[in-house]
């Protein structure tokens, strides 16, 4: 058997503390051995083998890199992102979509699935980053399925009926895509869309989520309206996007049903968390009025043991730059989480929801070698997310 001490191209990463991606607290002193891309030690203990590069991060936490389960690479975290974005060509779009990945990964947010691109340019930034440490892991889903003219049909999905739906799914299955996307609600950034008002029936969702299991694939869906939810709940969706249940001017609370159901179920929540602080950084008016009963709602799907992760909805505008994942862990809080439980799932949590639990989202060996480093104890501090020291892509110091 080959030991640490035989291999090559090793690094030691000292510091003062560790977060694991699953423990209630900090490891002192801890030492994290990487072989290429690969950690291969970790602990206290961890002798440094012969031979490897020694980065000595006095006074830094160790923790694994975040995973954002929900961004869009397309747009450019601007108020006019929609505009920005139909204003650039396909060569152009994608430089910004690289760029914006890139940004996020020295974010410390090494891992990030995207839910909605333009013309699957999203699978070229992915292809890419194999090749490229300076880009996150990237899970991507191509153009949401919509209904035409429904919301965000700019991005080049629309799709009527059960045999329209079928087929969309079908065109994104060949194409390549790791999880399907569907816009079971309206939304907020298409003009004549209604976050209230379902965009698809039973019959739709029922066809999309058969369709994307007989291509092995995961499918979730943009969902806000409560008729929505209970619709793609008995459709046997795999996840649901910001599952807001909001009404016309408010938030219905969660039916009981539902919620047993989403737990019953194993269903993955993708809550819309983390705003950048900045000028004018704001949620809309109408977010701000049903902060409150949003927040209790998710205070219940965290005590009811909802498998929630984060998805920040990076891209959308200006309080969601690419690395928005890290300001989320204040409203984890807000729902009862501990400081550890809000770390866990931005990291462990989220990558397990997204079928990368086995190499993603833990400092363990065995594990892919994406590490970040911060200032401060995130635990306790979540300012301490915006201390970074240092950020390692698949083993390759890209920050610090």
């Amino acid at each position: 058997m080959t030991t640490i001490t035989e291999r090559k191209r090793l690094t030691a990463i000292r510091a003062a503390w560790l977060f694991d991606g699953v423990s209630a607290g900090l490891v002192p002193d801890p030492t994290v051995v990487l072989d290429g891309s690969t950690i291969v030690a970790v602990g206290p203990s961890v002798p440094v083998p012969d031979g490897a590069t020694v980065v000595d991060l006095a006074g830094a936490t160790l923790l694994p890199g975040l995973v954002d389960a929900h961004v869009h690479l397309c747009f450019d975290a601007t108020d006019d992102a929609v505009a920005h974005l139909e204003a650039r060509d396909d060569a152009e779009a994608y430089a910004a979509m690289t760029a914006a990945a890139r940004a996020a990964a020295r974010g410390g947010v090494t891992t990030v699935r995207d839910l909605g691109d333009r013309g699957y340019l999203a699978l070229g930034v992915r292809a890419a980053a194999a090749a490229d440490t300076t880009l996150p892991e990237i899970l991507a889903a191509g153009p949401p399925i919509t209904t035409p003219g429904g919301h965000c049909h700019f991005l080049g999905v629309e799709a009527a009926g059960v045999d329209g739906v079928r087929a969309a799914v079908r065109e994104h299955a060949e194409r390549g895509v790791d999880v399907i996307k569907i816009m079971a609600s309206g939304g907020n950034m298409t003009p004549g869309s209604r976050p209230e008002v379902p965009q698809y029936g039973p019959a739709e969702l029922r066809a999309a989520v058969e369709e994307a299991h007989r291509h092995n694939l995961p499918i979730t869906a943009h969902a806000h309206a409560t008729q929505s939810i209970v619709d793609g709940l008995e459709a046997g969706l795999d996840g649901f996007e910001h599952l807001s249940f909001m009404t016309a001017d408010g938030v219905d609370p969660i039916p009981e049903d539902v919620l047993t159901g989403l737990v019953r179920r194993g269903v993955t929540v993708s809550m819309t968390l983390g705003l950048a602080p900045g000028p004018g950084a704001a949620p809309p008016p109408g977010m701000v009025a049903r902060r409150p009963a949003l927040v209790a709602n998710g205070q219940r799907l965290y005590e009811a043991g909802v498998r929630i992760v984060v998805g920040s909805d990076a891209g959308i505008g200006a309080v969601k730059p690419p690395d928005a994942a890290r300001f989320s862990t204040p409203h984890l809080r807000m729902l009862g989480m501990t400081g550890a439980e809000a770390l866990s799932t931005i990291t462990s949590r989220s990558a397990a929801a997204l079928g990368l639990g086995h190499r993603k989202g833990r400092l363990a060996a065995g594990y892919d070698a994406d590490v970040l480093a911060v200032d401060g104890d995130p635990l306790t501090d979540p300012a301490a997310l915006h201390a970074i020291r240092a950020v390692y892509v698949r083993g390759t110091a890209i920050r610090g």
